[in-house]
């Protein structure tokens, strides 16, 4: 019960995530225009957006019961010797597809609630480079994005606001790298949303591009992060 409870949560999460985050380009596009601004002060509007979000999601995740919109971030923390007792290869079985039905769930309906005036500025991940060259670059930029958020949750300073806006930063960067290549997505269930309303989800870019490569990025991230810091050796029960 307690997986299926994780996996509704997850869902719903997901939904309410996606729905938010994919309408980043366009809040940034009307902050801007009514601001005059653009250049630097657009992308310190993004990060900016990104930390409020990444803090009000961090919240809610945490009122869902630990709830996650990103399977393979899940996996990366419980390899680094970080995740929650509940976080097996059966759980992760269960909520990845309930991710993925709250990511498409999200898209249709922030399709379909957005101003017809600003949905040019929604779309999801796109290869723009060929299919190896763009599998390879998801699966570096979510080994590295992985890698950073392991090593700020878990080492990183204890100031709930300095972590997310070392995460804003950080995904701000990796984002602007990645936008020439694959979006990027480094989040499976996001990249299923979006090619699920574009009726692309059951091609194999879909899987080598968004779901294996990126998902191998995230193991060999959490593995890295252990061989770097590797776990205290379990005590050794006190005789008598």
């Amino acid at each position: 019960m307690g997986v299926v409870k994780a996996a509704v949560g997850d869902a719903v999460v997901t939904f309410m995530w996606i729905f938010c985050a994919s309408t980043l380009g366009a809040a940034t596009s009307i902050i801007t225009n009514s601001m005059g601004a653009g250049g630097l002060a657009s992308l310190a509007i993004t990060t900016s957006l990104i930390f409020v979000i990444s803090v009000v999601f961090g919240l809610i995740a945490d009122a869902f019961g630990g709830a996650s919109f990103n399977a393979i971030g899940t996996i990366a923390f419980s390899i680094a010797g970080a995740g929650g007792d509940d976080d097996t290869l059966m759980s992760t079985a269960v909520r990845f597809p309930a991710q993925a039905i709250g990511a498409a769930g999200g898209v249709m309906a922030l399709l379909e609630l957005m101003p017809l005036e600003y949905k040019h500025l929604l779309e999801g991940p796109t290869l723009k480079v060929d299919l190896h060259t763009g599998a390879i670059a998801e699966g570096v930029f979510t080994f590295v994005i992985t890698f950073v958020v392991l090593l700020i949750i878990i080492k990183g300073p204890n100031s709930l606001f300095l972590k997310n806006w070392m995460l804003s930063m950080a995904t701000m960067v990796v984002i602007l790298v990645g936008s020439s290549y694959t979006g990027p997505s480094m989040n499976p269930a996001n990249a299923f949303g979006w090619a699920y309303v574009n009726n692309k989800h059951n091609t194999w870019e879909q899987f080598y591009v968004y779901w294996i490569c990126p998902s191998l990025g995230a193991i060999l991230a959490g593995w890295f992060y252990r061989f770097v810091f590797p776990p205290p050796p379990p005590q050794k029960p006190k005789t008598a």
